[in-house]
């Protein structure tokens, strides 16, 4: 990609924040909540509800506080488990994954509603159903960019495991509606999301009825060989002149850490060879930060029980660490609280002398 393209790109979104106004668009004062949903019911693999600890434990509330927010740590949400939850269509435990969600929708939309920006802890991807739909409660002209190894928009009819944490998107997207049967313990949701407003990157594990949807919908994605073509800075460029071109609007991150290739994330339960580099990873959230527009972020899938060892789980967590970390503001210059004067060396040196 050319320098004047990316200047282009770069100077159009910078119109669009300063011409425009939006009822979501954050105060920028700085406030930060965070949002535990220690939930697993959307996959097979116990663990990933420990999520949100193992996270925390890696110095998440630290290293937000020294980027100078107000960090307000909302502590983890309390699900019901439901002790008898048979599938419906082969969908697994509908009615847990259905009420968390509606559980974690509302305690999202409050927050955006209190004037935070939010960071929402997972748990398995299917949680992206409140929290993208919370988040539209309030901003209901969002978009979402999807970093994750999958696309995570099976239907029902479509998913070969009838897992929900592979199936989240179906329920959001408008054009998807006459394909998705009424599920227990969904009623309280409606589709909201367009399919335009909606970017993938990092593919690299797709359904057939995935790849199907993908391509019927004309949904913009990037696969991992897209990125080896293009560069990382070509994909951000795309996927923000997609998002943005027509309107600046809030973003939804929601980003998964099996996006990441395994040696760099392997304590997570669908792990896919050929992912992110801890690069490309983190110059995608640079970017999405430089926006100015990020609203919420879910950081998802981190299961500290499948990692090999301590160190597994440790590398992993600290990894989502720096994720959340650099989607709010820390650059690779260093991460430094601001500093509005330094004083000059004669100044000291007269006080010195008094």
């Amino acid at each position: 990609m050319s320098r004047k393209m990316a200047l282009r790109g770069s100077v159009i979104r910078a119109l669009l924040r300063t011409q425009l106004g939006h009822t979501c668009q954050q105060s920028r004062a700085q406030s930060v909540a965070v949002l535990g949903a220690p939930f697993s019911r959307g996959q097979k693999r116990r663990g990933v509800e420990h999520g949100p600890k193992v996270i925390r434990d890696a110095g998440l509330i630290e290293r937000l506080s020294s980027l100078d927010y107000s960090v307000h740590d909302f502590g983890d949400l309390n699900f019901h488990h439901l002790e008898k939850d048979e599938p419906y269509m082969d969908v697994k435990f509908p009615r847990s994954v259905g009420g968390a969600n509606k559980m974690l929708s509302g305690a999202v939309s409050r927050a955006i509603g209190a004037g935070h920006t939010l960071v929402m802890l997972g748990g398995d991807h299917s949680l992206a159903v409140g929290s993208v739909g919370g988040h539209a409660q309030q901003c209901p002209d969002l978009c979402v960019i999807w970093v994750d190894a999958h696309a995570d928009i099976n239907t029902p009819m479509t998913s070969p495991s009838g897992n929900l944490h592979g199936q989240p998107v179906a329920f959001m997207l408008k054009e998807l509606q006459d394909k998705m049967p009424d599920i227990p313990g969904f009623s309280w949701t409606k589709p909201f999301l367009s399919s335009r407003d909606l970017v993938y990157i990092g593919l690299r594990d797709v359904d057939p009825g995935e790849y199907h949807i993908l391509k019927d919908l004309g949904i913009q994605y990037f696969t991992m060989r897209d990125i080896d073509r293009l560069g990382i800075q070509r994909v951000m460029e795309v996927t923000l002149d997609h998002l943005l071109a027509r309107k600046q609007r809030p973003i939804h991150l929601s980003f998964d850490i099996d996006a990441f290739d395994p040696s760099l994330a392997p304590a997570t339960g669908t792990p896919v060879n050929g992912g992110l580099t801890y690069r490309e990873g983190i110059y995608i959230t640079e970017e999405i930060h430089n926006t100015g527009l990020l609203s919420v972020m879910d950081l998802v899938e981190v299961n500290p029980v499948l990692g090999a060892n301590p160190e597994a789980v440790e590398t992993t967590a600290s990894l989502a660490v720096d994720v959340i970390a650099s989607s709010l503001g820390q650059t690779r210059e260093g991460a430094h609280a601001s500093i509005d004067s330094i004083n000059s060396a004669k100044n000291d040196t007269e006080q010195l002398c008094l």
